[in-house]
């Protein structure tokens, strides 16, 4: 048998898994992930990231066992540990799925060239986008900046690949060393917050599959109407299964595809619900373009704007304390879940950037570390969109009004009792304002403004001034 090492990154699963496939139809397979400290470039995996890695390492080592291959973990530096796996194995050939981000990119091609020049054969495969960022141009031959352009091209561009199944039996190779996963010290043992995460997630392939089923079976005939409503289990919640590949946006998009062929579905809500998919292959194909959107404007004019040092307010933003309810049950469900809805994301983003005058690269380094779903190309490019700075923003002036998008989208509050129970007994007529209950109101509710829930940290009329004042300060 011709042993084949198996490299995973972001495509942690069985099926729809191309380079796993190639390995299992060669012969022997030795699937490896390799915990390299130096890939990230500077951006190491935040923590409810290194939390769902960790699971889902778990969840992958068992399924591959089942199958008949063991999992080996390495920690140390890409060509070394391959190498040295190359040398126990007697491995003829490499393979793994393309990653986009740049510096990987890079390091990806390096990685290839090295194992070409000591006579590896080296198979790279697609699955973590639907199309080749470098696929789809505008007319003039540029990239997208403008979403619904790049939509259209993407339904009139030749249709991605159709998924895959899972092998059926993997060979494995015995007698292969690997680190112990609790080595790797993911997760601080003595933390509270991993048990919170893992009351919210089950973190396994199987899982992520399911919840598709049943989002197709259900929630997906609402969803144009639901899915800004964070008080309603509206959305498939796919999205960190989706980031560390335990499901592939091909799957999704043949399930909701074949969904739609048979009718008896919503076709609106279909529509919206590929429209969200296809906002993260924007995302992915903006970032690839634009390497630097993580830390740099698109917008050259925003490198002038007047931003706030206020340590203080950030963290009454990052802690859901900032006296607007429908922010703090946001920010609150992303501390204990590692997930807020998105509609919560623009409001909470457009509260730090326009209510505070905080810099955006504020709130993308704090949802990196503290999303499960942290996927550093649409976490950019979503922050850019808020701020106004981005490709096909939202314009600055558009400042989201805290209390009014609590009235629409939680009209009976439930969101915010959830999150913020302090505010529970509250009527839902004062739920998302309580400092304008009567005293009575708050007497019977336990709620003493100022102690027991804050008061509003700015007001939002003077911060909504501000906000223009600057935004015109670097137009001038």
């Amino acid at each position: 048998m011709t042993a084949t090492l198996v490299l995973f990154h972001q495509n942690l699963r069985l099926a729809d898994n191309r380079a796993l496939a190639f390995a299992a139809e060669r012969g022997s397979v030795v699937p490896v992930y390799i915990r390299d400290d130096g890939q990230m470039a500077g951006r190491a995996l935040g923590g409810a990231s290194r939390w769902w890695l960790r699971e889902s390492l778990k969840d992958m080592g068992e399924n591959l066992h089942k199958k008949g291959a063991d999992l080996i973990l390495r920690r140390g530096e890409t060509l070394a540990v391959v190498r040295d796996l190359i040398q126990q194995t007697g491995a003829t050939a490499v393979t793994w799925n393309r990653r986009y981000e740049p510096d990987l990119a890079i390091r990806d091609a390096k990685l290839k060239s090295a194992l070409q020049a000591d006579g590896i054969d080296v198979q790279i495969y697609e699955g973590f986008l639907l199309f080749d960022p470098t696929s789809l141009r505008t007319g003039g031959g540029t990239p997208f900046k403008v979403f619904t352009p790049f939509s259209k091209a993407c339904f009139v561009a030749p249709p991605p690949s159709k998924p895959i199944a899972a092998p059926q039996h993997l060979k494995g190779i015995d007698g292969i060393c690997s680190d112990a996963l609790d080595d790797w010290k993911l997760v601080p043992r003595t933390a509270a917050w991993p048990k919170t995460l893992a009351a919210a997630w089950d973190v396994s392939e199987q899982t992520a599959w399911k919840r598709l089923q049943d989002f197709i079976a259900g929630s997906i005939d609402r969803y144009h109407g639901d899915r800004d409503r964070p008080d309603i289990d509206g959305t498939s919640r796919l999205s960190p299964y989706l980031h560390f590949g335990q499901i592939s946006p091909h799957q999704i998009w043949y399930a909701v595809q074949k969904a739609a062929a048979i009718g008896g579905k919503n076709s609106t809500s279909i529509e919206r619900y590929v429209l969200e998919i296809l906002w993260r292959e924007f995302s992915w194909n903006l970032f690839c373009q634009f390497p630097a959107l993580p830390e740099k404007p698109l917008v050259a004019s925003f490198g002038r704007f007047p931003w706030r040092d206020d340590p203080d307010a950030l963290k009454a933003w990052q802690k859901g304390l900032t006296g607007y309810p429908i922010v703090d049950a946001g920010m609150r469900q992303l501390w204990q879940t590692g997930w807020m809805h998105n509609r919560v994301r623009m409001v909470v983003a457009s509260f730090l950037i326009k209510h505070l005058l905080l810099d955006w690269r504020e709130g993308e380094a704090w949802f990196w570390d503290t999303l499960v779903d942290a996927d550093i190309g649409v976490n950019a490019a979503s922050w850019q969109w808020v701020a106004g700075c981005g490709a096909d923003a939202a314009p600055f002036f558009r400042i989201f009004n805290p209390m009014l998008q609590g009235k629409k989208f939680d009209p009976q509050g439930e969101y915010v009792k959830l999150y913020v129970p302090e505010l529970a007994q509250l009527d839902p007529a004062y739920i998302h304002e309580p400092w304008r209950a009567p005293l009575d109101q708050l007497r019977k509710a336990g709620i003493k403004l100022g102690a027991t829930y804050p008061l509003p940290i700015v007001d939002h009329n003077t911060a909504r001034q501000r906000a223009l004042a600057a935004l015109a300060s670097i137009k001038a």
